[in-house]
């Protein structure tokens, strides 16, 4: 048979275009493992990179999860309510004869052993006027 024969057979059979299907999809396989494999073993640089041997930001020597405090202007004191992390922990109410902010951070640091950035992470504040 000659070649001008085997392709009116294909072109009757629509062969013409079955055929190079898999022809295609080989190659597009072989490209596609190949830049796959070219992207995934090309190595990168991260920004942002764990450090295990880094302190914690803050410790706290009393696991507390809310410190709420209710300042009352016309009386003139505060009242501290400190809920644990730990349902088990009983809750702690303080008392401090002090209006003021800061004056009222720094006694409630001395009170749970924590220091001032501390409490200022933890604390929220109720002003009654």
């Amino acid at each position: 048979m000659s070649l001008r024969n085997w392709l009116k057979s294909f072109h009757f059979m629509g062969l013409e275009f079955w055929l190079p299907l898999p022809i295609l999809g080989v190659a597009f396989w072989f490209g596609g493992n190949q830049l796959v494999e070219q992207v995934l073993s090309r190595p990168y640089n991260t920004v942002n990179q764990l450090q295990a041997d880094v302190q914690p930001e803050f410790y706290l020597s009393m696991h507390v999860l809310l410190i709420q405090a209710q300042v009352d202007r016309n009386a003139g004191v505060t009242k501290v309510f400190v809920q644990p992390i730990n349902a088990s922990q009983e809750k702690s109410e303080f008392q401090f004869a002090t209006t003021d902010i800061s004056q009222i951070e720094a006694a409630i640091a001395q009170e749970l052993g924590m220091s001032i950035d501390n409490i200022r992470k933890l604390v929220r504040y109720q002003i009654i006027e």
